[in-house]
């Protein structure tokens, strides 16, 4: 099941691809849990650079500041392109802390699956209740249930960046949710894993 037009998300991926020839980024958001998770395709574009880039990108683009969201961004007239950079934007982690996690994926500097896991839970916490937020909770879903996933790592960086709270919310929706359909998980494979990721959790 597509969440958003398949036709944008595939002028969205390409359009990415191009930019990663011509810039150096470290891909986040959406985009970046599809590459691990496989599921469900972005529409918007989320990058932090440095400023040496945002420079660049913004003699190529028309890059507009928004300082309500601490971003950069460019808006191609279906997606946005939305740009974080060091000691402005606010990710729930910081931009030097992010890039230390730093990995490759399919030829894209993402971060590691746990520290991807916290910033969209920050991003979700900000969001809940809208159509992004909504998102968010899939995007959540789809990399708890990668087996994969570190739950021990996690609760190390929970410690680390003081994210106890954004913890708390996670379980809250673990336990909350019934199915994920968008997924692919019906009941009882919802049971089996909020059980095992409970489990993880309480080592």
């Amino acid at each position: 099941m597509e969440f958003y037009n398949d036709l944008i998300t595939q002028e969205s991926f390409a359009y990415l691809q191009k930019m990663r020839k011509s810039y150096k980024f470290i891909l986040i958001g959406g985009w970046a849990v599809y590459l691990y998770s496989k599921s469900l395709k972005s529409k918007d574009i989320d990058i932090i650079v440095d400023y040496e880039i945002l420079a660049k990108l913004k003699e190529a683009d028309d890059v507009v500041k928004n300082d309500r969201l601490n971003k950069y961004e460019i808006n191609t007239g279906h997606f946005d392109i939305d740009i974080y950079v060091p000691n402005y934007s606010k990710l729930g982690i910081e931009v030097d802390e992010i890039k230390k996690f730093a990995v490759s994926r399919e030829g894209f500097d993402v971060p590691a699956l746990e520290i991807l896991f916290l910033m969209k839970l920050f991003a979700w916490h900000n969001r809940r209740g809208s159509a992004k937020g909504q998102k968010d909770e899939l995007d959540i879903m789809s990399l708890a249930i990668l087996p994969e996933f570190d739950w021990k790592k996690y609760l190390e960086l929970i410690s680390r960046f003081s994210f106890s709270q954004f913890n708390e919310e996670f379980i809250a929706l673990l336990k909350n949710t019934r199915s994920v359909k968008e997924l692919g998980v019906n009941e009882q494979g919802m049971s089996k894993i909020r059980k095992n990721i409970m489990m993880s959790l309480e080592k």
